[in-house]
């Protein structure tokens, strides 16, 4: 099958990019490398079921890439959720205008599947735990939002104009080649100052972290996902939590530093931070898949890979 990866050069997109080449299929990836790197994919470069194309999906016209293509994963976004407060421009271009650029794309093309990572903050303060995918989407943050809009749009999209949809919402997603996220934060801020760690808000915020393998596992089940409906929504995430706090001292431990923390205080770590997420995963389980790693196991495996760049 010809698939096209956006964001293949990125952390997560590198991994479905490794995944979907060992099932030989013919895989083209479109990235800027604005926050991806040309290294994660370099054992592919010159395998003849493999093409690399450095283009702006947000600005560059990309329609000719979609010829003959059968699927897309759409992983090419901008993650950072703290940056909408500062810049309100940056995840409507990255996130939903990109995503609608993609869209069309496909619909000149008649590319008629599309899967679409998308995230746990579009649930917002969910009081449920763990939150399903039917819980309401109220987001409170612009990237929150940015993911949410993407979702709709490819949803008109599969009913407007005959295609299908595999849509998943991601807990914190770790691991090797991982560039930004609080275990990445940590280790550089230790690297810097070993005396004393910021830690943003009061290290209480709780969350599921997964690593990246188990991610990619996830997404493969939903595609065996059948029935009526053009769109298939699932959260992929662990059955467990872990501390911001609890993630520090993992990371001083790892380090062999004891470094005083410093916390900025509050229950949030930044404007649009939802201090405790929890998604359950049960559609997916019923499918077949199983996390490998529970949160702190992914954390711990985590901080080796990123220490042993």
């Amino acid at each position: 099958m010809k698939i096209i990866v956006t964001g293949g050069a990125g952390f997560i997109g590198s991994h479905v990019v490794d995944r979907l080449i060992e099932e030989n299929h013919e895989i083209v990836v479109l990235d800027n490398l604005s926050s991806g790197n040309e290294e994660f994919i370099t054992p592919h470069l010159n395998k003849d079921n493999f093409r690399f194309h450095k283009v702006d999906i947000l600005h560059d016209d990309i329609i000719s890439f979609f010829e003959g293509v059968e699927a897309v994963w759409h992983l090419s976004a901008n993650p950072e959720v703290r940056l909408g407060a500062e810049n309100t421009q940056v995840h409507l271009e990255q996130n939903i205008i990109a995503t609608y650029n993609v869209l069309e794309a496909m619909r000149l093309k008649e590319v008629r599947r599309i899967l679409f990572t998308s995230t746990s903050t579009v649930y917002g303060e969910a009081d449920q735990l763990p939150t399903p995918e039917e819980y309401p989407t109220i987001p409170i943050s612009l990237y929150g939002a940015s993911k949410l809009a993407g979702e709709a749009l490819i949803a008109s999209y599969c009913h407007t104009f005959d295609m299908h949809a595999g849509i998943y919402r991601f807990a914190n997603v770790i691991g090797k080649r991982s560039s930004h996220g609080v275990i990445y934060d940590f280790i550089n801020k230790i690297k810097n100052d070993p005396k004393e760690l910021e830690i943003l808000g009061d290290g209480t915020q709780t969350k599921s972290y997964i690593y990246v393998t188990d991610c990619i596992e996830a997404m493969l089940a939903g595609l065996s996902a059948t029935g009526k409906n053009r769109v298939h929504v699932f959260n992929i995430g662990t059955n467990d939590m872990t501390s911001v706090k609890r993630i520090a001292e993992f990371v001083c431990e790892a380090m062999h530093t004891t470094p005083a923390f410093k916390f900025t205080g509050g229950k949030r770590g930044w404007i649009g931070d939802v201090p405790i997420m929890l998604l359950d995963a049960s559609k997916l389980n019923n499918l077949g898949w199983k996390q490998r790693y529970t949160s702190e196991e992914a954390v711990k495996k985590a901080i080796q890979d990123l220490l042993s760049i």
